[in-house]
């Protein structure tokens, strides 16, 4: 005589469990595959316009720093290292334009 064996209901919820948990799991990962992803795209298709106005921007040296300059609004992209080696020219006595620059960027007093 055989008889079959039915699974208690607790190992029944036990197996779902671990089933829902890998599930969710394997969600969270997919979403975070895709933000990835998009995020990816996003720097890819903005990489190299203006923040400004959209346009495509373009390299040039201002002194011995290449920055990043649109000519369709005329602004100017300036990286944080790029805004130390300006502030280095001043320093070494290098004034004119790059004062000017850099004087742009001082935040207004009582703001830091």
């Amino acid at each position: 005589m055989s008889e079959t064996v039915k699974p208690s209901q607790t190992e029944d919820d036990y197996f779902a469990k671990e089933d829902a948990e890998k599930k969710r799991k394997l969600a969270l990962k997919v979403r975070h595959d895709m933000a990835a992803d998009e995020a990816r795209r996003l720097r890819e298709l903005h990489r190299g316009h203006c923040p400004n106005c959209g346009q495509q921007m373009h390299e040039v040296k201002l002194r011995t720093v290449p920055v990043d300059v649109c000519f369709a609004c005329n602004g100017i992209f300036l990286e944080a290292s790029e805004i130390e080696t300006f502030q280095r020219q001043i320093n070494e006595g290098r004034r004119g334009v790059v004062a000017a620059i850099l004087n742009w960027l001082k935040p207004e007093s009582g703001q830091k």
